[in-house]
C-alpha cells in the first residue's frame, strides 16, 4: 500500500479534488487527511501554537504508521477559515510548506492550491525531490 498525507482545509469541497489529484499524479492508493480551518494561515507562522503541534503530531502518525511518502499542504479560494486574497494565501502556502519541510526533512512537501473551479495546481515543492516519473 502507498500513502501520502494532505494537510488540508476542513472545507468538504476541497477534499475529493485534492485526494484525486494526489492519487493520479503520484500513484498513491491512499491519502491521509489532516484537516483544520485554513491550515496554511496557522502553519505560516508565528509557530508554536497547540494547533500547529497537533497538526505535526498527526502528520507524524501518517509517516510512522503508513510510511507516507509525500506531504501536501493545501489552501483554496473562498476559504472561510482564512478569508484573505489568493496571493496572500499563495505566500502562506510557501511558508507553510517550508515549515513542514523543516519538521520533516526526509519527506517531499508540496504546496497546493485549489481554485474556485475546484482545480488543483502546485504552488511549490520542497525537500527531497519527488521521483522523476512523479514530477510534472
Amino acid at each position: 500500500m502507498s500513502f501520502c498525507t494532505a494537510v488540508n482545509c476542513m472545507d468538504g469541497r476541497v477534499q475529493l479534488p485534492v485526494i484525486h489529484y494526489l492519487q493520479e499524479r503520484f500513484g498513491v492508493l491512499y491519502v491521509d487527511v489532516v484537516t483544520e480551518a485554513g491550515p496554511v494561515r496557522l502553519l505560516a507562522g508565528p509557530v508554536g501554537s497547540e494547533v500547529e503541534r497537533s497538526i505535526l503530531r498527526r502528520v507524524r502518525v501518517s509517516i510512522d504508521a503508513h510510511d507516507s511518502s509525500l506531504i501536501a499542504v493545501v489552501a483554496h479560494a473562498d476559504c472561510a477559515g482564512n478569508p484573505t486574497d489568493d496571493e496572500e494565501q499563495w505566500q502562506q502556502i510557501r511558508a507553510a510548506a517550508g515549515y513542514l519541510a523543516e519538521n520533516f526533512p526526509d519527506i517531499p512537501v508540496l504546496g497546493l492550491w485549489v481554485d474556485d473551479h475546484w482545480s488543483v495546481s502546485q504552488i511549490c515543492a520542497l525537500g527531497p525531490a519527488v521521483g522523476a516519473s512523479e514530477s510534472g
